[in-house]
């Protein structure tokens, strides 16, 4: 199954930016999630609507941003002049812009277990390894770019199990096939 095909089983769109103008084909989307460089970024202003959002996972960073950290006055205000010119290009178009900064904690694992366990999210995994073959998970990661991601197990036999995944499935699904190995 192609990365096309995935991304379009869930409902959202996949294209090649490295190779394609999106900006071309797209137009009057309501919302962008990129994490992929500045001018991928700055493309992605022009397939939204006005009052569309743009999250980025890298972009720059926004005033919102590092008063969520708790950053210092002086630090947002570095922040702020940092993201100006890219905040200034989205106030333009009518977009709002936002980074996405993922802390994991407790209370927002939880929600995002239920999410899973409900189906409604189906996070895409490329293979379970146990926890003694890190450096291999490491090499198999910097060599390839599988389907999904690749989980490192600490319950894991390592002599008897090669991969537990043959190809991608959901992360309920291998919640069962490791409960029943």
């Amino acid at each position: 199954m192609t990365s096309r095909v995935k991304v379009s089983s869930v409902g959202a769109t996949s294209d090649d930016y490295r190779n394609e103008d999106f900006t071309q084909r797209l137009h009057d989307y309501d919302v962008v999630l990129t994490s992929r460089e500045p001018n991928v970024l700055e493309r992605s202003l022009k397939v939204l609507r006005p009052g569309g959002k743009l999250i980025s996972l890298s972009g720059p960073t926004d005033p919102a941003f590092g008063q969520s950290v708790g950053a210092n006055w002086a630090v947002r205000q570095i922040m702020r002049l940092m993201s100006s010119r890219f905040r200034r290009l989205a106030r333009q178009h009518g977009i709002e812009y936002c980074l996405l900064f993922m802390r994991a904690g407790r209370a927002q694992l939880a929600k995002i277990a239920a999410f899973d366990e409900s189906g409604a999210i189906r996070p895409v995994l490329d293979r379970i390894r146990p926890f003694v073959r890190t450096s291999e998970i490491l090499s198999l990661i910097d060599d390839t770019r599988g389907p999904g991601k690749v989980v490192v197990s600490r319950d894991l036999d390592p002599y008897s199990v090669d991969d537990l995944l043959t190809k991608p499935r959901s992360v309920s699904r291998i919640k069962r096939d490791v409960s029943t190995s």
